[in-house]
């Protein structure tokens, strides 16, 4: 977790770099934020890891949590896709290039990269909570950390091609030996060459192999329900089946216990998972 001094709470003064719409109706926006300071920075990137997320601010109208959606190697500065949906994301999806805004982080423990290397990896994603996802893949894709993994395949879902994010990256993907992409939409539309239908259904459909795999799975909870046990049936072990958590969670330190579960702390503990481990917690899910 990032100290700014030794003050756990108070956020580091950024700037939005860039700000454009990822969705056709306008729902989805992504922001590119840039530090202040430069120890700010240096600090950032020195304790990031994908899967960590940060705590945004907006003077006057709160705080909330949201997933990085970069890897480092990409810049000097710090991605985040928001879904416009209460209060803060309103106000956020109001500011534009240039504009003062706070963040908190990194906060979390991110994905356990140093446990799957060598490992064949199932990245599966739903909706704008691909953010994550996003990151790791970029992540894994720079030739310093490519040789590290097997074979990579990622999965990913949306209820419409115009609620796909990252859309021209993602189709440069197609073109890449060292990647396997799906994605999908719910219900056909005009147009659209890939799979249709709900993400569980397409991970049965393509039905990766769980040898020597770890397959993670990024999305709104009803698609997580139902994608788990579409892995466990394809043979995938608890223990090699990793999810990201983001509810309840408010401070994001672990202090106000909003976002506990049993002893854990899905801030500070997680937000990344293994199936084992959350089915060793209290089934309150």
């Amino acid at each position: 977790m990032h100290n700014n001094g030794n003050n756990p709470y108070e956020p580091m003064p950024m700037r939005i770099a860039r700000a454009y719409y990822e969705s056709n109706d306008r729902s989805l926006k992504t922001f590119e934020l840039v530090f202040e300071r430069d120890a700010d920075c240096k600090q950032f990137f020195a304790h990031y890891n994908p899967g960590q997320f940060c705590q945004l601010s907006i003077f006057g109208k709160g705080e909330a949590p949201f997933g990085i959606a970069s890897a480092a190697w990409e810049g000097d500065f710090v991605r985040f896709t928001v879904q416009k949906m209460g209060t803060f994301t309103q106000a956020i999806h109001r500011m534009k290039a240039g504009d003062p805004i706070g963040m908190r982080g990194p906060l979390g423990n991110g994905f356990p990269l140093d446990d799957w290397g060598g490992k064949n990896l199932v990245i599966i994603g739903g909706g704008c909570a691909f953010s994550t996802l996003y990151a790791l893949t970029k992540h894994i894709q720079h030739p310093d950390h490519r040789g590290g993994f097997n074979e990579l395949c990622v999965i990913y879902g949306a209820r419409n091609s115009g609620l796909c994010m990252y859309k021209s990256d993602i189709q440069s993907w197609y073109g890449r030996d060292d990647l396997e992409i799906h994605q999908a939409v719910d219900v056909p539309e005009e147009g659209w060459m890939h799979h249709i239908g709900y993400v569980p259904d397409v991970v049965k459909e393509v039905a990766p192999s769980p040898d020597n795999a770890v397959a993670v799975v990024c999305g709104p909870p009803i698609m997580t329900k139902y994608t788990l046990p579409v892995l466990t049936d394809l043979g995938f072990a608890p223990e090699t089946i990793f999810t990201s958590l983001e509810k309840r969670m408010k401070c994001g330190v672990g202090k106000c216990g909003r976002c506990n579960i049993g002893p854990e702390y899905i801030c500070k503990d997680g937000p990344v998972f293994s199936l084992a481990e959350l089915q060793a917690l209290p089934a309150d899910l």
